[in-house]
């Protein structure tokens, strides 16, 4: 456990891969964790999917799986003791399932994945159990393919199921699921363990990846819009107010329904971090009176802005940062779901499918001062499909007078690195008559910014949550149909795309699979991307890196 590779993320060490802790502060023993998780995870699979062949898959197990991949997200988890609970459940999940195999004269093929388990020696410590055939360690990950093709595709399709699977989870908590969606993880998961795949197998399994992340975008679309209502155009408040309060970080919008709910007249107000700016959108949200503004920016700075809120935090999804040695609010982080951090306080689901207990949180946030204001004024966010097809006739004139050039794709990630500057510079770059379309954390680079509006229309349209980058596949597709195109490709829109983690990568995948070409991606390629897998995407798809702000402008504007 003193040992790690991990190159999931874009800041990984030297663009080659961490090596001694993780960039995002991850150590090597929760790396060698979730690398036996996952290891578990392709086995439990495996099984499932030859359950599912006789109609008797079992759902508990896809939801665990879901939960697992999950877990191991850049930036979820980083509680050894909470990812051994997942090994542990993991295993006796695998074992139920192969005895149900058994009984139903299932064959299971003879992979290390299916017949080895994880288990705990008279120390208490995890340990290797052999059950049969023959073991080596480098069966626990993929990395050690030896065919640096094979290796990053398997990497790829795994990613891509990483990122599918947090938005299934998000959807599955407002209580919509889709078999499909566990269908096309399961059986990802089990194609990564084959040992004998090949190059043109795998650009099929990952373009199938592709697929189901696009059926995991509709569902979650669905279960929030059915939910808490459509978004609509709203104007976030950013300063702050003068009572205690609480930020809530992540992207779950269940989570947040409950605190809100359970923190109504308790004195404390709730306000929105980084992803979960969306939730200012949606009307149901709104009818809370204590549901106050947006308070940072993207994630990554966090460490800074945490310090000046003084209240309490939730995180609900990946993207917490571990706190620094002298950090004063660790005491004050609570998470839950499969986020973990040593030294904060976990929040566990409700029995039963009765709502999670948020009142410890809450109680602390009312002993906090207000938070100190870093930033004040408004941004407009609200711009998923609906409301932006309710302005359709009005963008289509504008199209159609010469007003609207182009719209440029600028959905995403946000990071750490200086390089990342360029995607301010592009947006403030961008000739007046180019609207942007974003979603994710990629829009704290320019969504700050005076860029104006084109008679009316703002020149940044937020769709949302990362998820939400469906609303521009949807808006995209409306707009084909009302040109009467073919193809997406033949509309203005252009893509320059920026990635950090693996949710990034499901969209990226999900746009590929729709067939979309010339995707502009970076700040950097994912170190995963071998040159031939580079090469096979450059000519079936077209796909590049940026570059200058000055060629990229003449490249995808000009």
């Amino acid at each position: 456990m003193d040992k790690m590779f991990c190159y999931q993320c874009q800041e990984t060490a030297r663009g080659q891969g961490c090596v001694v802790q993780g960039v995002c502060g991850k150590k090597p023993e929760t790396s060698t964790r979730m690398d036996q998780l996952l290891f578990a995870v392709g086995g439990l699979a495996i099984v499932n999917c030859k359950l599912r062949e006789k109609g008797a898959a079992d759902r508990e197990a896809s939801r665990f799986i879901v939960d697992a991949l999950f877990t191991t997200i850049t930036n979820a988890d980083f509680d050894n003791e909470m990812l051994d609970n997942y090994l542990d459940r993991a295993f006796e999940l695998k074992n139920i399932a192969i005895g149900t195999a058994k009984k139903r004269g299932i064959d299971l093929p003879d992979l290390p994945q299916v017949w080895y388990h994880i288990g705990r020696n008279d120390y208490g410590r995890l340990e290797i159990v052999e059950h049969g055939g023959t073991f080596a360690e480098e069966i626990f990950t993929v990395l050690h393919e030896p065919d640096p093709n094979v290796r990053g595709l398997k990497q790829l399709a795994v990613y891509g199921c990483k990122g599918m699977a947090a938005y299934a989870r998000h959807a599955a908590n407002l209580g919509y699921e889709d078999e499909d969606v566990y269908t096309v993880i399961e059986q990802a998961l089990a194609e990564t363990c084959s040992p004998d795949k090949t190059v043109p197998e795998l650009v099929d399994l990952v373009l199938g990846v592709g697929d189901g992340g696009v059926k995991a975008m509709a569902l979650l679309d669905k279960a929030n819009t059915e939910s808490y209502g459509n978004p609509e155009i709203t104007n976030v408040n950013i300063g702050v107010r003068n009572r205690p309060g609480i930020l809530v970080s992540g992207h779950d919008l269940k989570d947040l329904e409950e605190l809100l709910v359970q923190s109504e007249g308790k004195g404390v107000d709730i306000y929105t971090h980084s992803e979960m700016l969306p939730a200012q959108s949606y009307p149901f949200f709104k009818k809370f009176p204590h549901f106050a503004g947006n308070y940072g920016n993207a994630w990554w700075r966090q460490l800074d802005e945490f310090e000046t809120f003084n209240g309490c935090f939730l995180f609900t999804s990946n993207c917490i940062v571990p706190p620094r040695p002298k950090t004063t609010y660790t005491d004050r982080v609570y998470t839950t779901g499969v986020v973990g951090m040593p030294g904060t306080h976990h929040i566990p689901d409700g029995k039963d499918g009765a709502p999670k207990d948020f009142s410890a949180l809450i109680e602390a946030a009312r002993k906090c001062p207000p938070p100190t204001e870093i930033e004040h004024g408004e941004i407009v966010a609200g711009f998923a499909h609906h409301q932006v097809l309710e302005l359709a006739p009005k963008v289509i004139d504008l199209i159609k007078r010469g007003k609207i050039r182009k719209f440029v794709v600028m959905a995403g990630c946000d990071g750490r690195m200086p390089s990342r500057k360029y995607y301010t510079e592009f947006a403030e770059a961008l000739p007046k008559d180019c609207v942007i379309l974003t979603a994710g954390c990629a829009k704290y680079r320019y969504n700050k910014l005076a860029l104006g509006d084109i008679e009316g229309v703002p020149r940044v349209l937020d769709a949302g949550q990362c998820n939400d980058s469906y609303s521009l596949i949807v808006i995209a597709d409306a707009l084909k149909d009302a040109f009467g195109v073919k193809h997406i490709n033949d509309l203005p829109i252009v893509f320059n795309i920026a990635w950090y983690e693996q949710k990034a990568v499901i969209v990226l995948l999900a746009l590929l699979s729709l067939g979309v070409k010339n995707i502009h991606t970076g700040p950097a390629l994912p170190a995963f991307f071998t040159p031939d897998i580079l090469a096979v995407l450059q000519k079936e798809f077209g796909i590049g890196t940026i570059s200058t702000v000055e060629d990229d402008i003449k490249t995808l504007i000009d």
